[in-house]
């Protein structure tokens, strides 16, 4: 594993686990490192280039509302892995991509030039340098203080800290966004579930101070389209940041029934609704909710092959059948790059009870995005692998997983959330109030 240079993992492992960096430390973010901590200089061997910024206007063609043009169509694959030639790439690789190579004899990985393209709003860079030095984790680690936007341990120490970059990373102010999820069988054969979802994020908010936080991440509420059979199906989830001091609150409202109810918990090990048992509440977006019943461990960063700029998937050009093929997503539509990625271990503490009782997790160092996850159970079995599938969704700019898939190695089978190519483009800029999410609000929409 390659680790951070001498200077910076004595950084890391100096100070206490809920301690802010000092002024020097945090200097770095305005010299070696780029604003949200990732380093700025590209790799000895050149495959890593230097992070110049990332994508800070749109490429020619774009139009407001539109998907998105490739900025790197002409970009042409440099090689492709398969089961052949695995040995080679095998230190690149996390676990569940060799598990693929290993399974199935047609998926392959095409690997393309590294493109830095993430970037942020200049005011979450801004936010991102102040949280340095007074960002601190509260009790036991279960929520943050001292921040109320941007990346809140852009030099992080720990683990738990790492997690809640991903956690708390900029993904806009609202979101409004219609996406299709779906089991893929191991015949291929499956059926679209299309939802609308509606997002207000509340850390993260311009303007907001640690005060107007109130202990609230975001409201989300999603209504199921289609197939006829589920439609009318709605979930509302209001999501604290510390889910220990204030537990998620979540509602369903289920046609048949004509009401809305409140779901007794939607967490840890529950499973989602409307993901046909395929997703666990805390697997959405990759990880979230509270991380207090894992131990979480930072083993550095490393240089790997993960997905990126994956536009080719995100294209309208595409329909859904042609991205899901049986066993995996159509490996001609992905794109894998070679960047550098924190790594951290979460383990299940002693006492709980879990699927997934090991978890190792690759976060992309420019914008905190986790890529992969391995999944293992209590039998340290590799049983299910994630990938997340980015762009940069560069009309705000930021990075955000245009595709997420989870694999079930023993199932054969896979879930795949957010295929939109048919759909109208996410809109960053909806209007929406924290009275848009209650329960009273949910009732009133589904009377109509």
């Amino acid at each position: 594993m390659k680790t951070l240079p001498l200077m910076l993992c004595g950084l890391l492992i100096m100070g206490g686990a809920n301690a802010a960096v000092d002024n020097k430390t945090a200097q770095q973010l305005d010299q070696n490192l780029t604003p949200v901590g990732a380093e700025r200089a590209g790799n000895a061997s050149g495959t890593i280039p230097e992070w110049t910024g990332g994508i800070t206007t749109p490429p020619p063609g774009y139009i407001a509302g539109e998907h998105h043009p490739d900025p790197y169509l002409d970009d042409q694959p440099l090689y492709e892995i398969t089961r052949d030639n695995l040995t080679t790439y095998k230190n690149l690789l996390s676990a569940g991509s060799i598990a693929l190579l290993n399974q199935y004899p047609d998926y392959r990985i095409q690997v393309y030039p590294t493109r830095r393209s993430a970037s942020l709003p200049y005011r979450i860079y801004q936010d991102t340098r102040a949280n340095a030095t007074s960002a601190e984790l509260t009790y036991r680690g279960n929520g943050i203080q001292g921040a109320a936007s941007g990346i809140p341990f852009p030099i992080p120490k720990d683990g738990l800290e790492a997690i809640w970059n991903h956690i708390l990373r900029y993904r806009g102010e609202t979101l409004d966004a219609t996406t299709n999820r779906t089991v893929v069988n191991p015949n291929g054969s499956h059926s679209l579930v299309k939802i609308n979802k509606q997002v207000y994020f509340v850390y993260g908010r311009e303007g907001n101070t640690a005060d107007d936080i109130d202990n609230k991440l975001f409201y989300y509420k999603h209504q199921v389209t289609a197939p006829a059979s589920l439609a009318g199906t709605a979930l509302l989830v209001n999501e604290p940041l510390d889910q220990i001091a204030s537990v998620r609150k979540a509602w369903q409202y289920i046609p048949g029934q004509r009401r809305v109810r409140r779901l007794p918990k939607l967490a840890y090990n529950d499973l989602m609704p409307d993901t046909s048992g395929m997703l666990t509440a805390d697997t959405a977006d990759m990880f979230n909710g509270a991380p207090d019943r894992y131990e979480w461990t930072l083993e550095g960063k490393r240089e790997m092959l993960v997905p990126y700029n994956s536009y080719k998937v995100h294209g309208n050009d595409l329909q859904y059948s042609d991205i899901l093929t049986p066993h995996t997503l159509n490996p001609e539509l992905l794109r894998y790059e070679r960047h550098r990625v924190w790594v951290v271990d979460a383990k299940l503490r002693t006492g709980y009870k879990h699927a997934y009782a090991k978890r190792r997790f690759y976060i992309d160092e420019d914008s905190w995005q986790i890529l992969m996850v391995d999944l293992y159970d209590t039998n340290d079995k590799l049983i299910r692998y994630q990938e997340a599938h980015p762009v940069n969704y560069y009309e705000v700019p930021l990075m955000l997983s245009t595709l997420e898939v989870i694999y079930d190695l023993e199932g054969q089978r896979y879930f795949v959330d957010g295929l939109s190519n048919q759909e109208s483009e996410y809109n960053f800029s909806a209007t929406a109030s924290p009275r848009d999410f209650t329960a009273s609000a949910l009732r009133r929409e589904n009377r109509k």
